[in-house]
């Protein structure tokens, strides 16, 4: 194909006019169809905007502005899109209307005219299972706004062929976004992937471990993410978010590591969507989220006194701090307060295993370290005096401290386990690669690193160690560690190791 390919757009709304102006901004001519009278004439009339505002602001000179406006020609009929060299599919999400949209594409264009779906919910072979020529039919997934997010998905169904495949990667790539590559399978990628922030973030809250503004807090402050799982969600839409997960449950054959929340569903029918109905797990006004205010710490009682584990991670430096704050070290059997720091356990179970007295015992999470937000976990037996001596010791106002129910694995390390173990699950199934995952994920969810690169930091022996307790604990089979880890922790090799080639 030419370097500029003429590119057709079916669908004008938010994903259609998003595509159409990616394409023309990189040079490309964009023909935008749409069955709705008026809804082309809107779309460009939005892109125009949205060229201006980039020109006003220096993003681009007014001659670049001009050649991408010029670019875009209205398409009145569908037979206006004979002639491109690719044509994108944004339409609604109906497996039927797709299919009859497809057929007719395939009358119009030419027999080397590539055609792609920007579906985000509908397997790939399904849309091309009626289709004369399914080996140059694949998906093409682009997020919200569609220039601004630097990653699109690209889906080989079951009989696309590779050089379609790499066509339309070459294309985006061309556009300037990361092109991923990922089998036709349920959430695709990025979906696919993002199931573990939301999944575990809600399974934390069925539990009592921690309230939807404190978990949010320390995905946030401790392990370094952008948003929480229920700000994502509110963002998202409760009723978006709530339908991707009950559709990849369902589409995975109720695998377990995808199990929805019954949590969801009342506050979609009782309209709590998130932002745009001005309430879901967060209350907004003018847009801006309203949050309760962090309790206050407690002054340190005289002469409160502390035993700190010694096979803790940071027993150096919880003693440190300890010092520092005021308190003194004590022999477990006298001490008011116990400091523990295990992984993967609640510290109830740890706490027996210990031979600790549980109501005096209080869990700090290893994982952030402790120059980042702190976890302090409590026991249901841990006195409100063990819990505000170590509030009063460790909770401070940079970095500070939230308190949680006990809970296996705290928070961040549950969370961050199962993001990696569905990564590397992910890795194993061969649905992606590891370096698309890694840079799926990290482009298009914004997490801090890839989901491999996350295991590696924490350790991949450690998210092992979490998981294997996680499923003990709670008896949950969505804990069960993925092949993909437990084989690479046996070898004591890299998660960005792939499988060895085969003959």
């Amino acid at each position: 194909m030419a370097e500029m390919q003429t590119i057709g757009v079916v669908g004008a709304g938010a994903m259609g006019r998003g595509i159409v102006q990616l394409f023309a901004q990189a040079g490309h001519p964009v023909r935008c169809y749409d069955a709705v009278d008026g809804a082309v004439d809107k779309a460009i009339e939005f892109v125009t905007g949205m060229v201006n505002r980039g020109v006003e602001k220096g993003r681009q000179s007014r001659e670049a502005g001009d050649a991408t406006l010029a670019a875009i020609v209205p398409a009145r009929q569908l037979d206006e899109l004979a002639g491109c060299d690719v044509v994108i599919e944004a339409i609604v999400e109906d497996i039927g209307i797709k299919r009859d949209v497809f057929a007719k594409l395939e009358a119009v264009v030419g027999a080397d005219t590539i055609l792609a779906s920007n579906t985000s919910s509908l397997l790939v072979s399904e849309i091309a299972a009626e289709c004369e020529r399914p080996d140059r039919v694949a998906g093409l997934h682009f997020f919200n706004p569609v220039p601004l997010m630097k990653v699109v998905e690209v889906v080989s169904a079951v009989r696309t062929a590779p050089d379609t495949v790499a066509s339309l990667k070459a294309l985006a790539e061309g556009a300037g976004h990361r092109a991923v590559v990922a089998a036709d399978q349920p959430g695709f990628l990025v979906n696919h992937a993002g199931r573990g922030l939301y999944t575990e973030g809600l399974r934390l809250l069925e539990e009592q471990c921690a309230s939807p503004q404190d978990i949010d807090t320390l995905m946030r402050e401790a392990a370094g993410f952008r948003m929480g799982p229920f700000e994502l969600m509110d963002l998202t839409g409760l009723d978006v978010s709530g339908k991707v997960m009950a559709s990849i449950y369902a589409q995975f054959q109720q695998e377990p590591r995808f199990r929805p929340s019954s949590l969801i569903p009342p506050r979609i029918a009782a309209g709590l969507h998130g932002r745009k109905t001005g309430e879901g797990w967060y209350r907004y006004a003018d847009n801006r989220k309203q949050e309760s205010p962090r309790a206050e710490v407690p002054p340190l009682r005289d002469g409160v006194s502390v035993w700190i584990d010694p096979t803790a991670d940071q027993c150096a430096g919880l003693r440190e701090l300890v010092a520092q704050a005021g308190g003194r070290e004590a022999e477990p059997d006298a001490a008011d307060l116990l400091l523990v720091q295990p992984w993967g356990w609640d510290v109830t179970h740890y706490s027996n295993h210990r031979r600790l007295d549980a109501t005096r015992a209080v869990g700090v999470d290893p994982l952030p370290g402790l120059d980042r937000h702190r976890c302090l976990m409590l026991s249901p037996v841990t006195t409100a005096q063990a819990r505000d001596g170590a509030l009063a010791l460790l909770g401070g106002e940079s970095p500070g401290a939230t308190v949680i129910n006990d809970s296996p694995g705290f928070v961040t390390q549950r969370v961050l386990a199962t993001i990696v173990n569905i990564a590397a699950d992910i890795a194993q199934r061969g649905i992606a690669s590891v370096e698309d995952i890694e840079d799926a994920v990290r482009i298009g969810l914004g997490y801090p690193d890839g989901p491999l690169g996350i295991g590696e930091r924490v350790g991949p022996a450690r998210v092992l160690e979490v998981l294997q307790r996680l499923q003990t604990v709670t008896g949950d089979p969505r804990y069960r560690p993925s092949q993909w880890l437990t084989r690479r922790v046996a070898l004591n090799v890299s998660l960005h190791t792939p499988e060895a080639a085969r003959s």
